[in-house]
């Protein structure tokens, strides 16, 4: 199976410019910069690539959408702020092979004709700073970056920022009043950020995974991208997989690969002597499958929705029989109600109450009342936002109480 983003992510020295230009890293950049910038866009449409943030939205279509001409700049900014519980593709990214994301973001930023562009790396990842900016530092010394990239007459600077830990701010428009210095709260859109967003200029956020594929894209080009995966879902994705199988970890397969397959094959399988109860397939926001469900699905966007969840970032948490589902959801609505910016009052008093009474049932302090109240509560927060943040806490509280009901009623003494 061929790696796109994996390929040397055990190799020695991959941090270092050296051993990544070794392996044929900044190759790729010194093409794009030989092509004409709209045609860079124009492969990496035909690659079919789609944000690998969770949002799954066609690559080369979000940079064709940034007007031109405006007199403004075009900024290019890197979500690095991978919050979802469930996910760390990113971050062994950034830890394993930082140029790689480097010369991604090079090449997106030359398409676009942007000259300045931020990594805005997630608060926690601060043991990761020396990492990348002693990257971006070797790019600087190479000339890759800076006033002439490699001796063209073209300028790109990159900067790191971090953030403070703030799970909003993986919203794009959140990352974006962060980076600009406010408070992490997300904008009403229209206007979207590919018209006026940072600095009211057109801006373009990608997240890491899908930069880091574009130096491939770029080398072996769009169709040899789009030959792998499936008719709408192209190309590999990685999945961070967690939980109680033999073998967690970050994987990389084409999409359209069998679920069971994936956590039989790659991740070793379930922990001895115990069986599949549930799998979380896109992080703690997507809609959680049963065991039977699992069956027949595969690992790509119009599956994983046709079974009724979604990819989402592939943060898969597989779940065995020992499972207490009330519990569970119990921790992953406390995270909702912590990280609710609180702009939106459905979702500040909905994730909140909804916490509450999971608390108060998995304590034995619960109703069977308070069951069909949280389903109500889900209603009352779907879709009636500014950003996704409640539907991110809806989606696991719907499924959840839905196909584990009987978990539910057993706590509940009236």
């Amino acid at each position: 199976m061929t790696k796109v983003l994996l390929a040397n992510i055990d190799a020695p020295g991959q941090r270092k410019i050296e051993k990544y230009r070794e392996r044929g890293g900044y190759r790729a950049l010194e093409k794009a910069l030989q092509m004409e910038q709209s045609a860079v866009i124009e492969e990496v449409k035909t690659s079919g690539l789609r944000g690998r943030g969770g949002a799954g939205f066609p690559t080369g279509m979000k940079w064709s959408f940034v007007p031109r001409n405006t007199g403004k700049p075009t900024f290019l900014l890197c979500n690095a702020d991978e919050s979802e519980p469930g996910t760390f593709k990113d971050r062994l990214l950034l830890e394993r092979d930082p140029h790689l994301l480097i010369e991604g973001m090079a090449i997106a930023a030359y398409a676009l004709d942007c000259h300045l562009s931020y990594i805005y790396m997630r608060g926690e990842f601060g043991f990761l700073t020396e990492t990348v900016e002693s990257a971006l530092e070797e790019a600087y010394k190479a000339g890759l970056l800076g006033p002439s990239v490699m001796g063209r007459d073209y300028a790109l600077d990159m900067h790191l920022h971090l953030g403070q830990g703030a799970y909003i701010c993986g919203e794009e428009t959140s990352l974006i009043e962060s980076l600009e210095g406010n408070r992490g709260y997300p904008r009403i859109k229209p206007p979207f950020p590919a018209v006026s967003g940072f600095l009211a200029s057109p801006t373009v956020v990608n997240n890491v995974e899908t930069l880091a594929a574009l130096p491939w894209i770029i080398t072996n080009g769009g169709s040899a991208y789009a030959a792998m995966g499936t008719e709408k879902s192209k190309g590999t994705k990685l999945f961070s997989v967690s939980g109680h199988i033999n073998k967690p970890g970050t994987y990389e397969v084409e999409l359209g690969y069998p679920l069971m397959d994936f956590i039989n094959n790659e991740s070793g399988g379930m922990r001895s002597g115990h069986k599949l109860k549930a799998v979380i397939p896109g992080g703690s926001s997507v809609p959680v499958l049963t065991a039977s469900e699992c069956e027949g699905v595969l690992l790509d966007y119009e599956s994983l929705l046709k079974a009724g969840s979604m990819l989402g970032s592939g943060g898969m948490i597989v779940l065995d029989e020992t499972t207490r589902m009330p519990e569970t959801l119990s921790v992953i609505a406390d995270f909702y109600a912590h990280e609710s910016c609180g702009q939106c009052t459905p979702c500040r008093e909905g994730t909140g109450w909804a916490a509450k009474i999971l608390r108060n049932l998995i304590t034995g302090k619960g109703k069977k009342s308070d069951i069909d109240l949280l389903l109500k509560i889900a209603d009352m927060m779907e879709g009636k936002t500014i950003c996704p943040l409640a539907d991110a806490d809806v989606m696991p509280i719907r499924s959840f109480v839905t196909k584990f009901r009987s978990e539910f009623e057993s706590l509940c003494s009236t």
